[in-house]
């Protein structure tokens, strides 16, 4: 939109023969996320807020719950309040065909952090994306992976048999990658133990709060007693802090090894209590890319493409002791983070294919390496 404005400014100007003023207003991108203040969505911004203070971008930010008519209206008053670009944590993926559209009209360049639209499950969407100008890409984990190792490490080296699941919405596309890789989990350790099997249930929906993350926690463990672990798929870190709450309440801790992801701020003693058997996580970098992929392509340094879309794949970490949580805690979380203002804007001059592979790069040796006095 403001494209639009600048450029009648110029047409007016031309018309008249006058010479415009030069106009140097800051880039402005919105962030649409279901929650800029649980324990993930906090440590989002926090990172956002960082590289756009280093960059000189202004942000605004809409916090929609994952509801859909929410995130579908987000992308409109982000548009309308003159960003030039978005970046969107959606929920479903068929949310993006109105995302994308508004986009357009709008001429507003919109990426998604922590989603991708699935070219299988949501062929019309991806053809949308495909050919649009404003649709930057996507920045993702791999869930399907994501869900599979967390499944072995119940599994091997937890001893777990019977593992609860606890999703937050029905048909999330990031949920049905994680429950995805949970199965096959599930079937690779089967197959290789075909006398000490592992059962997975289906999935229970605790949404992204922590009462119903604790309801729902319940449910499940009243429903199957004899369970020995629960996966809390995710949501935020809200619905994992109620479902410990259920688990401590009927005096289970320990007894129910609980994997999930999402780091809590207090993974540390979570581990050391026996509340949590292991973690996957560390991925609020992830929207920072998505963040760099849009900023770059608004001040026109990446292209803009009609014959696809830019796709890149942020790793996860994995905590399963305190030890491994140690230097985690030390170069991700309290005052520090995974870049200074120096090395992101550094990040913000590399091309796109340089850009894809620190991100991939990105881990706690690799902040270590960098950061260590």
């Amino acid at each position: 939109m403001k494209r639009r404005i600048v450029a009648s400014i110029m047409a007016v100007a031309m018309i008249f023969g006058t010479a415009p003023a030069v106009f140097a207003a800051p880039i402005k991108i919105g962030i649409s996320i279901w929650s800029s203040t649980d324990t993930l969505g906090s440590e989002c911004k926090r990172m956002i807020d960082a590289a756009a203070a280093a960059l000189g971008v202004q942000t605004q930010w809409v916090d929609q719950a994952h509801i859909s008519e929410q995130v579908t209206s987000s992308a409109e008053t982000l548009a309308l309040a003159g960003c030039d670009g978005i970046i969107i944590c959606n929920s479903a993926s068929a949310e993006m065909g109105s995302v994308i559209k508004t986009c357009d009209e709008n001429e507003v360049y919109v990426a998604q952090f922590f989603r991708v639209i699935d070219k299988d499950a949501n062929p019309d969407e991806y053809k949308q994306a495909s050919e649009s100008k404003y649709y930057v890409g996507a920045v993702h984990e791999s869930e399907f992976d994501n869900g599979k190792t967390l499944v072995l490490i119940l599994a091997g080296q937890k001893g777990c048999r019977k593992i609860g699941l606890e999703g937050w919405e029905p048909g999330d596309a990031t949920f049905l990658g994680r429950w995805a890789g949970y199965k096959a989990g599930v079937e690779a350790w089967n197959a290789e133990h075909p006398d000490d099997k592992v059962v997975l249930l289906d999935p229970q929906y605790g949404r992204t709060t922590t009462d119903t993350g604790r309801a729902t926690a319940e449910a499940i463990i009243d429903a199957n007693p004899d369970i020995d672990a629960l996966i809390v798929a995710g949501g935020g870190g809200d619905t994992l802090l109620g479902a410990i709450a259920a688990i401590e309440a009927k005096g289970l801790t320990g007894k129910i090894a609980v994997v999930s992801t999402d780091f809590l701020p207090d993974l540390d003693a979570k581990l050391k209590s026996g509340a949590m058997a292991a973690e996957s996580g560390g991925h609020y970098a992830d929207p920072f890319f998505a963040f760099l992929m849009v900023y770059n392509t608004v001040r026109g340094k990446y292209e803009a493409k009609t014959d696809g879309f830019r796709d890149m794949v942020f790793p996860y970490m994995y905590v399963a002791s305190p030890a491994d949580y140690e230097n985690y805690a030390k170069y991700f979380t309290g005052n520090e983070l995974p870049y200074t203002a120096d090395e992101i804007k550094a990040l913000a001059e590399l091309s796109y294919d340089d850009l894809a592979a620190a991100c991939a790069k990105l881990s706690v040796e690799d902040v270590v390496s960098r950061h260590a006095k």
